[in-house]
């Protein structure tokens, strides 16, 4: 592997590659195989007992093209190491296991499917789990002490885009022996990096900003070699290993990461001021706005604002529905981080398992409208939206 340390992140993701292809490929090609031959039992064994890293069965992620997205995920977060995985969920399923049964304190606003897991499904395995707003922290630590060991948050969160304090909640986590684990899918690696904050794990949903096209489902947890070793069980017989094909597709992706990403910042900073002038839109929650209450935050552990954005139009769900229905650029669709720009409801969609208690509890509104904000120009998805709003 060439030495890339020091050199910018699109730089070390397309070049940062011990695993070179026999015939000269820039990019690792798709082992579409389940197996790999040996010459000899001896070889094989030396594999599986690990005294040699190699390909061998690809359930287990023992395939060249799980190890080159692998590399490139580890990269992207200045991690030791890396698993893929079939999806975010997936991700988040295979870390609660490994580090959360001890008890999981979920801090603020998530993806619906996260709050779920979290609140439902785990405690029916017995696994003990908090979920607390922003405006509970004063209570992390009493859940802390009480022997929670995993604290886990997204930042920005999703819709409202609250932002906690990284550095913060990961030395109160440390000082009472708990991991902290970030899910860094709104902010994607280009705007923030969680382990050098503090954090311990990071989680992404690489379906989104990763992905970046809406062409493949995918997850990935970056860490330490000590703290993902033991996820690696729970993975293989879990069987939510990644396909080779995949894999391939979203190492494509990431070699242009960076460019799409800085992209959807400018865009949606411009679609986040257009929108907070205009009279009919109640509210905008976008951390790169100076009057957002998080954006000083976001400053000092960001480094780009991302390319979501949420807006409260003025009136009730019925008026967000019919601008969403208006809308002719954003398409009416769940997920988020592609080329095309989207538009969602969290209350009939990512939150609609919510009660409607609870999301008013969390400041999920119906009139709640959640942009994602693609690579189209700018003047044109400000065009769309005040036609929609008009």
């Amino acid at each position: 592997m060439t030495d890339h340390a020091g050199q910018g992140l699109t730089t070390r993701i397309i070049h940062e590659h011990s695993l070179e292809d026999a015939h000269g490929s820039p990019h690792m090609p798709v082992y579409d195989t389940t197996t790999f031959a040996f010459d000899s039992t001896a070889a094989l064994l030396d594999v599986v007992d690990g005294r040699r890293a190699g390909a061998l069965y690809t359930r287990y992620g023992l395939n060249p093209t799980i190890f080159a997205l692998e590399e490139s995920l580890a990269v992207l977060e200045q991690a030791e190491h890396a698993w893929a995985f079939c999806s975010g969920m997936a991700a988040e399923t295979a870390l609660f296991l490994t580090h959360g049964r001890q008890g999981v304190v979920c801090i603020g606003d998530a993806y619906g499917g996260t709050l779920e897991l979290v609140g439902s499904q785990l405690p029916e395995l017995g696994i003990r789990t908090h979920l607390i707003r922003g405006d509970e922290l004063d209570g992390l630590d009493g859940l802390l002490a009480g022997g929670a060991r995993l604290v886990f948050l997204e930042t920005p969160t999703n819709p409202t885009l609250e932002i906690f304090d990284i550095r913060a909640i990961a030395a109160q986590a440390h000082a009472r022996g708990a991991l902290l684990a970030v899910d860094n899918t709104f902010a994607s690696p280009v705007n923030q990096q969680p382990l050098l904050l503090g954090a311990d794990l990071v989680v992404h949903s690489a379906t989104k900003y990763l992905g970046g096209h809406s062409d493949l489902t995918a997850g990935a947890l970056m860490g330490s070699k000590e703290l993902l070793a033991p996820v690696w069980n729970w993975r293989k017989n879990l069987g939510s290993m990644i396909a080779p094909a995949t894999a391939a597709l979203l190492a494509r992706s990431l070699r242009t990461l960076v460019v799409r990403v800085r992209q959807q910042n400018a865009s949606a900073q411009a679609v986040a001021e257009a929108m907070s002038r205009h009279p009919r839109v109640q509210r905008v929650l976008y951390p790169g706005l100076p009057d957002f209450p998080g954006h000083a935050l976001a400053r000092s552990q960001m480094q780009g604002f991302g390319g979501m954005l949420t807006i409260e139009v003025a009136g009730d769900g019925a008026v967000a529905t019919r601008v969403a229905d208006r809308l002719r650029l954003f398409i009416l669709a769940p997920s988020l981080g592609g080329a095309e720009s989207l538009v969602t409801q969290p209350c009939t969609t990512t939150h609609h398992g919510l009660m409607l208690e609870e999301r008013a509890r969390r400041g999920i509104s119906d009139s709640m409208l959640r942009l994602s904000v693609g690579l189209e120009d700018p003047a044109d998805l400000i065009a769309d939206l005040m036609q929609a709003l008009g």
